[in-house]
C-alpha cells in the first residue's frame, strides 16, 4: 500500500516537472539582444546580458528586442529651402533603444517604433531645411570657391595661362557656407534626440542627409545656368585663342617681310655682281675684236626684232647693214 502511494507521489511529481518545463520557464537570450519580461502585458523587468534566463510559466511573457544598433531609412520627401526652392530630400538616421523598460511601454514592437520614428525625423527635416538657403543644404565647405581662386588655367600644350583669367569672368564666386550641409544634419539630430529618448527610450545616434535631389525645375534652372557657364568660358578660351593667333600671324608676317627683305638685297647684290661681270667680260669681248662684237650684237637684235615685223618696207637704214653684207657694207 505504502509503495503505491510513493508511486502515486512520483507520478504526480513527474506530472508536475512535465508540466512545468512543458510551459517553457526558460528562455535564451543570445549576443546583442536584450529582453523585457512581462507580467499580465506590464513591464516587471529586463535582461541585458546572454545566457540562460528563467521566467515564471504561464504568468511571465519574454519580448527579444536587438541591443544593436539599426537603420531608420525616411521616404524622400519634396522640402522647400529658404529661397522656396523645392528639392527632394532623402534621410537615414542610426538609432538604439537605450531604456528598454520606455521601449516596452511607448512602442512595445519595432515596427511601432520605425513608425514613431517617421513622425519626428521626417518633420524635423523639413522644418530645418526650410529655414535654410538652397547653398546650405547641398555643400558642406567652401573649397568649390577655393578651387576656382587657387586654380590654374592651362592651354593645349599643359602650360599656365595666366591671361586667360580676366577673360573668363565666368569665374562664379559661390555664396559662402556658414552652415553647411553636415551641420544641418547634426541640428536635424540635436533636435528629435531629446524627444525621442524621453518619450520612447531611444537613441537616435546621427541622423544623415543621404540624398539630396533637385526638383524637375530647379534641375533645369541649374543646367541652364552650368550651360551658360560652360559657354563663358569657351568663349574666353576662344578670345584667348584669337589673340594668340593674331599675335602669331604679326609674328610670322614680321619674319616673312624680315626674310624677304634679307633675300631681295641678297638678290640684288647677286644681281649686280652678275652684271659688273658680265659688263667686264662684253669690255674685254670689245676690246678684243671691236668689229666682230658689234656684229654680233647687231645681229642677237636682229633675232629678237625682225620677227616682230610684219612688214618691212625698208632696209636702207644704218640698222640693217649687217643684215646683207657681213661686213656691214
Amino acid at each position: 500500500m505504502k509503495q503505491e502511494k510513493l508511486m502515486l507521489i512520483l507520478a504526480a511529481v513527474a506530472v508536475v516537472v512535465a508540466a512545468f518545463f512543458f510551459t517553457g520557464p526558460f528562455y535564451t537570450i543570445q549576443e546583442g539582444e536584450q529582453a523585457v519580461i512581462t507580467q499580465f502585458g506590464e513591464a516587471v523587468g529586463t535582461e541585458n546580458t546572454a545566457g540562460l534566463k528563467f521566467k515564471i510559466p504561464l504568468i511571465q511573457e519574454v519580448q527579444i528586442y536587438p541591443k544593436k544598433i539599426l537603420s531608420w531609412d525616411g521616404e524622400p520627401q519634396l522640402v522647400p529651402t529658404e529661397e522656396n526652392q523645392f528639392i527632394w530630400v532623402d534621410t537615414t538616421a542610426r538609432w538604439r533603444i537605450v531604456d528598454l523598460r520606455k521601449f516596452y511601454e511607448s512602442s512595445k514592437t519595432l515596427q511601432r517604433a520605425f513608425s514613431r520614428l517617421d513622425e519626428i525625423i521626417d518633420p524635423a527635416v523639413r522644418k530645418i531645411i526650410s529655414t535654410n538657403p538652397l547653398h546650405e543644404a547641398v555643400r558642406s565647405t567652401d573649397i568649390i570657391n577655393e578651387t576656382k581662386r587657387t586654380g590654374t588655367l592651362t592651354g593645349a600644350n599643359g602650360e599656365e595661362i595666366e591671361g586667360l583669367k580676366g577673360l573668363i569672368s565666368g569665374n562664379t564666386a559661390f555664396n559662402e557656407i556658414k552652415v553647411g550641409r553636415r551641420t544641418i544634419s547634426r541640428e536635424i539630430q540635436e533636435s528629435v534626440a531629446e524627444n525621442v529618448r524621453n518619450q520612447f527610450g531611444i537613441e537616435v545616434i546621427d541622423v544623415l542627409i543621404r540624398q539630396i535631389r533637385y526638383s524637375d525645375q530647379l534641375t533645369e534652372s541649374v543646367y541652364n545656368r552650368m550651360i551658360t557657364e560652360r559657354k563663358q568660358i569657351a568663349e574666353g578660351y576662344r578670345s584667348y585663342g584669337e589673340g594668340q593667333k593674331k599675335e602669331l600671324e604679326g609674328k610670322m608676317e614680321r619674319e616673312t617681310k624680315s626674310l624677304l627683305s634679307e633675300a631681295y638685297a641678297k638678290s640684288e647684290q647677286i644681281k649686280g655682281d652678275a652684271d659688273a661681270k658680265a659688263a667686264r667680260t662684253y669690255a674685254e669681248a670689245y676690246n678684243a675684236d671691236p668689229e666682230f662684237y658689234q656684229f654680233w650684237k647687231s645681229i642677237e637684235s636682229y633675232k629678237a626684232t625682225l620677227p616682230q615685223f610684219q612688214k618691212t618696207f625698208t632696209t636702207d637704214m644704218d640698222y640693217f647693214k649687217y643684215l646683207y653684207s657681213p661686213r656691214g657694207r
